[in-house]
């Protein structure tokens, strides 16, 4: 399938990859029609989607199937009303209806909006109104229910409710009486452009309300390079990525690039995570390839590995947040299997990974994707050279790249603030070492500024991270009259030791950052707590703690 995308498919090394990777893209792209009917017409048995939950059930379908469910799945929406650029929800956790609604959508050309389960009813009347939502399909669970039910008198865009059941609450169609008695859509003699919306994502917002991220028809071809060069899948894979479908991240590794690529989406379907339940479908399904957050690692390797048939496992990659080098070491010496890295974000698809073809520094985010023009920045608006912190950003003056957003819809404003003269502004910083390699140091507004130094969030929060006491840590920046800002640290104790906070923790964790990183980025202050603030996501609002500490 990618050999109809690509010019060329297979590199010898890193720099022939970085030098003769070319996208070809058609003319009036459809990621539905394209590749999920494709592949039903070249190879119809093949298995596109395992569904696996944690009640033991478990259901395959092939492209053949998908296509057929789809199909119908796309009649009863346009029997509802849905058309071409209309604004749907969906609220579909790790259901496999969540496949079955986002082809559906792509062939009639309306936009999908995913959004997690999280979302209160002001959240989703933020939503509703930002984007003239039309329709908002549902998982059955009362809670999602509840809170959209509560949101409907503040969200008058809404027309239609839609749920999967098994209950089908009063004022809601049933989605799955709807897709069995509805005749199959027939492809628009109009097609789909490759300028159209196909997703409206909301960001996390750790700084204020969410942005909507725009991203167009051509965006799944972006992800090849996450597939098939990050992922290293091919045609016989099984690739699982933990994550919800509310977030972009399921795009990533549960659809796009994954079927351009031929492989299976694996899907676990679980309310609560589990280490030992990941560990054990991992053995059963045979799983081939694995992507989650640094953070489930860190509870893998906390069990007994020895005991789960893991020999299927080939390829593992981490992505949502940077790498602890400590995490990468014990995971390799319990598997053998080396972590590899990726950064992007809900603007972009991969731009810096650790491919095939090169050897993971842990810790690093690895190499420049050659897809997109990346440089690193310093304030002065120079390419930083090697060892100098500089944002990310990427050129699109002399081509703009599929993949990359198409600005935050009806706000020109943050479009502008973030991309101006040909260049997006990720707002992120980062320096990279004398091989090229890439190395996080945090947002742009983390960092903190003391005493002349420059001190990236991350770098200290990692130091800590290596003490067996600490569970979980913030690092922002307080006023100091003369060094400008000191760093503090915010920390969340293991369960078994939060009688141990006081002076003599604090100290005990001050040396123990000095004896990891250099001794000036060591937090002067430190600050025990339960939690930390998070965005419904999961993301640390380090913002929300700074606000605290100056009122």
């Amino acid at each position: 399938m990618i050999e109809k995308y690509l010019t060329q498919t297979t590199y010898s090394d890193f720099e022939d990859f970085k030098a003769n990777y070319k996208l070809v893209i058609p003319e009036d792209f459809n990621f539905a029609y394209d590749v999920v009917d494709g592949w039903a017409e070249k190879a119809p048995n093949k298995r596109a989607l395992l569904w696996t939950n944690d009640q033991g059930e478990s259901r395959s379908y092939t492209f053949s199937e998908l296509k057929e469910i789809t199909d119908r799945t796309a009649g009863y929406f346009s029997s509802l009303g849905i058309q071409k650029g209309d604004m749907v929800m969906a609220i579909l956790k790790r259901r496999a209806e969540f496949w079955f609604t986002i082809i559906a959508l792509h062939k009639i050309g309306a936009v999908i909006i995913p959004a997690t389960h999280l979302l209160t009813s002001k959240d989703i009347i933020y939503r509703a109104n930002a984007a003239d939502i039309k329709a908002i399909i549902c998982d059955g669970d009362n809670a999602i229910i509840s809170h959209v039910d509560k949101a409907m008198p503040e969200s008058p865009s809404v027309e239609k409710l839609i749920s999967i059941g098994p209950d089908i609450p009063e004022g809601w169609e049933d989605f799955q009486a709807g897709i069995q008695n509805s005749e199959p859509f027939q492809r628009p003699v109009e097609p789909t452009k490759n300028s159209d919306p196909i997703i409206v994502s909301f960001t996390s917002g750790t700084t204020g309300d969410p942005k909507m991220v725009m991203l167009d028809s051509v965006y799944p071809l972006a992800h090849i390079v996450t597939a098939k060069y990050w992922h290293n899948l091919h045609e016989d894979s099984i690739h699982l990525t933990i994550a919800d479908t509310g977030w972009l991240k399921a795009v990533w590794g549960k659809l796009y690039g994954q079927w351009l690529v031929g492989a299976t989406v694996f899907v676990y379907d679980h309310e609560k995570f589990t280490p030992s339940a990941i560990l054990e479908v991992l053995s059963k399904y045979k799983v081939t390839s694995l992507c989650a957050p640094p953070t489930i690692f860190r509870f893998l390797i906390r069990e007994d590995l020895t005991t789960y048939d893991l020999s299927a496992l080939e390829w593992c990659t981490i992505a949502g947040e940077a790498l602890n080098p400590e995490v990468y070491q014990k995971f390799y010496s319990q598997t053998g299997i080396k972590l590899r890295e990726g950064y992007g974000q809900s603007e972009t698809t991969l731009t810096i990974f650790t491919s095939p073809w090169v050897e993971p520094k842990p810790g690093s985010m690895g190499l420049p994707n050659p897809h997109y023009d990346i440089d690193l920045l310093t304030p002065d608006g120079h390419s930083a050279k090697a060892g100098e912190q500089g944002q990310i950003v990427i050129r699109y003056d002399k081509d703009y790249p599929s993949g990359l957003f198409n600005g935050y819809y009806r706000n020109q404003k943050l479009t502008d603030d973030a991309m101006s003269e040909g260049i997006y502004y990720t707002g992120d910083l980062a320096w990279k070492d004398e091989d090229g390699y890439f190395w996080f140091v945090g947002r742009a507004d983390d960092v903190i500024k003391s005493s002349g130094y420059r001190i990236g969030p991350f770098e200290v929060e990692s130091a800590l991270m290596t003490h067996p006491d600490v569970v979980e840590c913030a690092i922002t920046g307080i006023p100091h009259d003369i060094r400008g800002q000191i760093v503090k640290a915010t920390v969340v104790l293991a369960l078994d030791c939060k009688h141990k906070a006081g002076d003599d923790l604090v100290k005990e964790l001050q040396d123990h950052v000095k004896g990891v990183t250099a001794p000036y980025k060591y937090p002067r202050v430190i600050e025990f707590v339960d939690d930390l603030p998070k965005t419904i996501s999961g993301k640390i609002r380090r913002v929300e703690i700074r606000d605290r500490d100056m009122n």
